[in-house]
């Protein structure tokens, strides 16, 4: 029901010895607490195990019966804790079972390994990260000098959970085998995120991560990328225009290259590179068009912002009032809600009148020229038009 990621990267420390033989209770506040399983619990285990999203991210049986949720309660647990190879608590939630934690032994002492698992009517409310900040310093105490965390790659709430706990994030290990990594599930190997928090590391997050919020705009809204937009991201880039202006697509764009920009938007907020919206129709919510806000954090070069419009969506101003609203929320201070950048910028080819168009109407200033390396060596730079809006030149409204 958990999962675990070693890595042996750890100066070895031991685990001290005298580790209880059954969970102690651990408050984390908030309705949260950490507690030995009880036969009462058998129920919810299995409720939570038997859904769908609950086994697509971890390597419980499927189906899971009840033989399973019974024999987890009355004999994995306590084997695991009387043999201090896993020790594992319930989650509980404002009196509720809402999940597990696990430390397991990794065969590298003094690391250990960490899992968890939470039902759907519990996720979203921080309670795993809650739980986390009060298992980390009591694994420290206990003597682990690094706690190891991992998930399938993809499994955004797992790592978000892991992140606001001061874990940090540092790769990928692609199609895992390693047994100790149990990420081979149900005979799949598959690609796995793998992450450290350290004794006497905060339990805080270390990194930035980057929100997308909802902007609504009238007849348009942006919000965060889903993956049922890959459809409509496909009809976009195999369109002669957005090709003509955007060579780099691959040559034959199919529905996993949408899936992989998904997921690449979703991967560059957490890695604090980028924000990237999707436009949609208010009245449908159909991706119209995108508009992202990159190469954040890249020293004196000021943030840029990206678009392109569906053909569906094109001569409607849909781009301009998401560029608009994109370049505001990055020149607006942090403490309104935006992130308080000096300046940001759009580029275009001169040929280009369009998204020249888009940046002269969302209030960009021409700021002379720039010239662009191509996609390969091969490539002449292309020469593009530099278009800047400032923050003290933000309009008030």
């Amino acid at each position: 029901m958990t999962s675990a990621a070693p890595i042996d990267a750890v100066a070895p420390r031991p685990v001290a010895a005298a580790l209880p033989t059954a969970a102690p209770d651990l408050e984390a506040g908030g309705g949260v607490r950490l507690r030995a399983y009880r036969e009462d619990d058998v129920e919810a285990v299995l409720a939570m195990a038997s859904e769908a999203e609950f086994a697509r991210w971890t390597t419980v049986p499927v189906p899971y019966g009840r033989e399973d949720a019974e024999g987890f309660v009355r004999d994995v647990v306590p084997a695991g804790w009387a043999t201090g190879e896993a020790m594992t608590w319930a989650l509980d939630v404002d009196g509720e079972h809402a999940g597990n934690v696990a430390l397991r032994r990794t065969g590298t002492d003094g690391v250990l390994s960490v899992g968890y698992g939470l039902d759907a009517r519990h996720r979203g409310r921080g309670a795993v990260s809650a739980a986390l900040r009060v298992l980390l310093p009591w694994a420290a105490e206990h003597g682990a000098a690094a706690v190891r965390w991992s998930a399938h790659a993809g499994n955004w709430p797992s790592r978000r959970a892991a992140w606001a706990a001061g874990f940090r994030v540092e790769g990928t290990i692609r199609r895992a085998e390693a047994p100790s990594l149990l990420m081979k599930a149900r005979g799949e190997l598959r690609d796995c995120w793998v992450g450290t928090w350290v004794a006497g590391d905060p339990t805080a997050p270390a990194t930035p991560w980057l929100d997308v919020p909802r902007v609504d705009l009238g007849d348009v809204v942006l919000r965060p990328w889903r993956d049922e937009d890959a459809g409509r991201v496909v009809e976009a880039c195999t369109d002669p225009v957005t090709r003509r202006w955007l060579p780099r697509l691959p040559e034959r764009y199919e529905l996993q290259d949408a899936r992989d920009f998904v997921e690449g938007m979703r991967r560059d907020a957490a890695e604090a590179h980028a924000v990237a919206w999707c436009a949609a129709d208010a009245r449908d919510d159909r991706c119209l068009a995108s508009v992202t806000l990159f190469a954040l954090g890249q020293g004196g070069r000021p943030a840029e912002i990206g678009y392109w419009a569906h053909p569906d969506a094109r001569g409607r101003g849909v781009v301009t009032t998401g560029v608009r609203a994109v370049a505001r929320h990055a020149l607006l201070p942090a403490e309104v809600g935006g992130l308080g950048l000096p300046a940001v910028l759009v580029r275009a080819e001169p040929g280009n009148a369009a998204s020249r168009a888009v940046a002269l109407r969302a209030g960009f200033a021409p700021a002379g020229w720039d010239l662009a390396g191509g996609g390969e060596p091969d490539d002449p730079p292309t020469p593009l038009d530099r278009f800047v809006l400032r923050a003290q030149d933000l309009p008030d409204a």
